[in-house]
């Protein structure tokens, strides 16, 4: 369980991937793929160069192998060939980008479930962050949503994810999602983000992951702390460039073990719609284009709302 690989994803933020080499190196996993993207331009060439030197620098017994594009494929084309790369060298892997830094027990959490799950189609994702409180004295819950921060998965789930995201529009105007999410408002903010990312309007790989696990009734693992902390909000980041972030620069704490297992593969909807208000909320604006009371009485005052999470392209 502890001979897990790990991918690293970076780009051009060398001081950001140091952080996360760091983790990383306290880890020590035998395998680990490095994941990089081309420079834009002659000026991003010193600083990719930079972040590819800084997870060269091993220096523990470790395979490494590295996966680079000497063109800049940009977030969609470079992470999610990425991962095609990683799970077809490996049945399972640990997944971090430059930004997300793991506590040490994430890599023993990750493992160990990636080992217990590995035969349950059910699970899709492992993640390792966690923003709303989890009840009970289990260690993780499950969630319809997939929280990329930080996670992991197998070949068995990823096979299944499709860029193109194939299955939406015939799935768009039927009441799918709001059955699924058992929210309204929840169905009409990922609608929108669907629509952005179907229709490549929205250069990323992640809505497509979430979109793949709940077409397939997909479980992720939510643990009951966080463990992993995204230090990338702000200037230089692909998509979350807001500072104040609700989600960015969360303390991580480490995980006590023996992990305390729930006794059941079962959804926890209160979870689900904690994430929902905290998260996915909807705009004020968004619910008032909306009309519907049910969805006024979940909004927040504040504006933060998927766009600032996943790079939901701004209300028009």
């Amino acid at each position: 369980m502890t001979d897990t690989p790990v991918a690293l994803f970076i780009y051009n933020r060398p001081q950001h991937t140091e952080h996360v080499f760091e983790a990383i190196k306290t880890m020590s996993p035998p395998r680990l793929i490095v994941v990089a993207d081309g420079p834009k331009n002659a000026a991003d060439a010193t600083q990719c160069e930079a972040a590819r030197t800084v997870a060269e620098r091993v220096d523990w017994p470790c395979e490494v192998i590295r996966v680079y594009s000497d063109v800049n494929l940009g977030c969609k084309r470079r992470v999610s060939s990425g991962l095609a790369a990683v799970f077809e060298l490996y049945e399972r892997a640990i997944i971090l980008e430059d930004d997300c830094v793991p506590d040490l027990s994430f890599y023993k959490f990750a493992s160990e479930l990636l080992f217990r799950y590995e035969n349950d189609d059910r699970v899709t994702t492992i993640c390792g962050s966690s923003f709303v409180p989890i009840e009970g004295p289990f260690d993780y819950a499950f969630s319809r949503f997939s929280l990329i921060w930080g996670w992991a998965s197998w070949r068995r789930a990823w096979r299944h994810y499709d860029l193109g995201m194939s299955s939406w529009p015939r799935l768009r105007n039927t009441s799918w999602l709001k059955d699924i999410l058992r929210s309204s408002a929840g169905a009409y903010v990922l609608t929108r983000q669907f629509d952005y990312a179907a229709s490549g309007e929205l250069d990323t790989w992640d809505t497509q992951w979430l979109f793949s696990s709940l077409v397939r009734g997909g479980h992720c693992i939510i643990p009951a702390r966080n463990l992993v902390t995204n230090i990338g909000c702000g200037a230089g980041a692909t998509h979350t460039r807001d500072v104040i972030n609700q989600c960015a620069n969360v303390p991580r704490s480490a995980l006590r073990l023996p992990i305390h297992h729930p006794l059941h593969v079962r959804l926890d909807d209160d979870l689900d719609k904690n994430l929902l208000k905290w998260i996915w909320r909807p705009t004020i604006y968004d619910a008032c284009k909306m009309g519907a009371s049910s969805v006024l009485n979940t909004v927040s005052q504040s504006t933060y709302h998927v766009a600032r999470l996943c790079g939901q392209k701004p209300n028009r």
